[in-house]
């Protein structure tokens, strides 16, 4: 059967009859899906993706920290907009909370609950999802739109991160966002949508701070190399465009820095109260290079970066491997060619533009992890979406090709093959989790290839339609049964570090028979800080603050269970100089604080000293708190 003759793309400028794989492979895409089909199965997809980020909301994991300082926020808007990590706003969180405003918009409409903090997660990721297929859709066609959707939505990490507190979840729908306001601005010229695109990054700059700004030069390159118009006037809307995502980006900083110190948060992380420093130098510099103290930082955020997960094969070692990695030779395929038969199109090239922006998205990322000091496996989430735009655009290239025949044709049952065996070196480390998933991907894979391989022009499309769905089946499968295996709590992640399948936390814990504990619930302390509550809210009478503790890891779980306001002496690390010994005194000498809490896993500050040396020591069976000795409890009353 001869191959249905294409429609040209807007973008193809060459004359009649060139090559199929070349302006009209978008268009060729685009026929074979009707309108109806693609709206039902987009809701499909959609509705897949929210079952899988929302299913077990109550049991959704809330990461300690974070769970700590959305209840704070909930509790009064200074601290919200502040990112206090207590009611009262004494100190920061030690990064910008724009992540945690959707968390908390929600604890303080539908109360202290988990399902309340993860469920703007599970609604940012089910966006994403549909952003990306809007974005790939126009890009490539409808089909390819789906399957990039599908892809992105059967993402292990994705359906991992999207159950938990991270946020990750949100950097990525902003970032979708903004690629998809980019994709515009190359395609009509026009500077508004570049501006959005500023805008977008900018917002995403509130939820994970600079690496907000990773994909800036690859933004840049993409529009100054494909975008209509002269050289000089694709500069000055980069320009702009580059200004407002500055403007953006420095907003919350700037609103941080420009109110007086006595009346907003201490800046954590800081030895300075500055919260350039916060941001530039504590989640910048001291991270990535080799001062601890850049422009003012506390020490020891380059030291608590023990994950191990760096070097140029930590996309593929058995850990984040099975989270990211399983389209990765299929997306690198798709950019390859898709860059090597667009050449000589002309310069504003859309389908080249958008490989371009994919896979320049992908490199700088894979670049940027792999020579990091260390980074957790959930961080991989970001690549979700450049690796389900390729597959969906690799698709669209390659089923192409394959109508037109030539040499070409080949491309398609080679990378079905490929994907298939790709499979074997991601899960080969863990037959056990689902011994049958490597035998029925490779049968699948094989029957795709061979099928696709023996298909000619006289082969029914019924056998075509076979041979593609067994080769699509091959390459979906591995990650849907990693993806929904958070569905099991045994394979949902820890809230600290959320990982898919046999390889997070959690599963460890419960493989060793350890009690699973929840421990960044809301509203549920455990027996021990219930007793320490009880005792502290009976003897309280009318401090400002229920009590002082050593760093944040003591108030996390108090602030958890209740909106009173608690001083974290230190900030996140223990050692930012917040409060000093003098103004500690003060506080205890006006009867503004009582109690203090003090740990020996954090090193020791000269606020803890004062404690230590003015200060009684309560025993524990005096507030029935069961000790495991590395806290310590003081009463400071004169």
């Amino acid at each position: 059967m001869a191959p249905t003759p294409l429609t040209r793309d807007s973008t193809d400028r060459r004359p009649e009859g060139a090559h199929p794989t070349g302006g009209g492979w978008r268009a060729a895409w685009l026929q074979r899906v009707p309108g109806d089909w693609e709206l039902w199965t987009l809701l499909l997809i959609l509705a897949m993706a929210a079952v899988l980020y929302a299913w077990g909301i109550d049991r959704a994991g809330v990461h300690p920290y974070y769970g700590a300082a959305v209840r704070s926020m909930a509790a009064d808007w200074h601290t919200f907009v502040f990112g206090g990590l207590d009611p009262s706003g004494s100190i920061t969180l030690d990064k910008i909370p724009g992540a945690l405003w959707p968390q908390a918009l929600s604890v303080k409409l539908f109360g202290p609950y988990d399902w309340a903090a993860a469920l703007p997660q599970a609604l940012e990721g089910v966006a994403a999802v549909w952003a990306l297929h809007r974005i790939v859709r126009a890009w490539a066609g409808a089909p390819a739109g789906l399957l990039a959707a599908l892809a992105l939505t059967l993402t292990p990490i994705t359906v991992a991160l999207n159950r938990h507190t991270i946020p990750d979840t949100l950097l990525v729908l902003l970032l979708v966002l903004a690629a998809g306001a980019l994709q515009k601005a190359v395609r009509t010229g026009k500077l508004l949508p570049l501006l959005v695109c500023g805008i977008w990054v900018g917002l995403a700059f509130q939820a994970k701070m600079l690496q907000a700004w990773l994909v800036l030069p690859v933004f840049a390159a993409v529009y100054q190399l494909a975008a209509p118009g002269s050289r000089w006037d694709r500069a000055r809307r980069l320009l702009a465009a580059g200004a407002t995502a500055l403007a953006v980006s420095c907003s919350w900083v700037l609103l941080l820095w420009a109110t007086p110190a006595e009346s907003r948060p201490y800046a954590d992380g800081t030895t300075n109260n500055n919260p350039f420093t916060l941001v530039f130098g504590y989640n910048g510099l001291s991270r990535f290079g080799h001062d601890p103290h850049a422009l003012g930082a506390v020490a020891g955020t380059a030291a608590s970066r023990t994950s191990g997960n760096t070097g140029w094969t930590m996309l593929v070692n058995h850990i984040v491997g099975p989270q990211i990695a399983w389209l990765l030779p299929l997306a690198v395929l798709a950019l390859v060619l898709g860059l090597l038969w667009r050449a000589g199109q002309p310069r504003t090239d859309g389908p080249r533009a958008g490989f371009l922006l994919w896979g320049g998205w992908l490199a700088v990322h894979v670049a940027v992890f792999s020579t990091s000091n260390g980074n957790h496996g959930y961080y991989t989430a970001v690549l979700a979406p450049a690796l389900a735009a390729l597959t969906g655009g690799g698709a669209a290239l390659f089923w192409a090709a394959y109508r037109a025949g030539g040499p070409r044709r080949a491309a398609l049952p080679a990378v079905v093959g490929l994907t298939a065996l790709w499979a074997v070196v991601i899960d080969g480390p863990h037959g056990r989790f689902a011994p049958w998933l490597l035998p029925v991907v490779l049968m699948l894979g094989l029957c795709g290839t061979v099928g696709l391989w023996s298909c000619g022009p006289r082969s029914t499309r019924r056998a075509v339609h076979s041979a593609l769905a067994a080769g699509l089946a091959s390459t979906l499968l591995a990650p849907a049964v990693w993806a929904t295996a958070c569905l099991d709590p045994r394979y949902a992640g820890s809230p600290m570090s959320p990982l898919a399948g046999p390889v997070g936390a959690g599963y460890l814990d419960m493989r060793h028979h350890r009690t699973k504990i929840r421990a960044g619930a809301l509203n549920t302390p455990s027996v021990r800080d219930t007793a320490l509550l009880n005792y502290l809210t009976a003897h309280r009478s009318r401090e400002k603050y229920l009590l002082a503790t050593q760093a944040a890891y003591g108030a996390e779980p108090l602030l958890r269970a209740t909106s009173q306001p608690v001083l974290v002496m230190g900030g996140f690390t223990g050692l930012t100089p917040f409060p000093t010994a003098p103004r500690l005194s003060a506080l205890v000498s006006t009867h503004q604080l009582r109690y203090a809490l003090l740990t020996t896993r954090r090193p020791s500050t000269p606020a803890t000293l004062w404690v230590k040396k003015n200060c009684t020591r309560i025993p524990p069976r005096a507030y029935g708190r069961i000790s495991d000795g590395s806290f310590t409890l003081y009463d400071c009353a004169p």
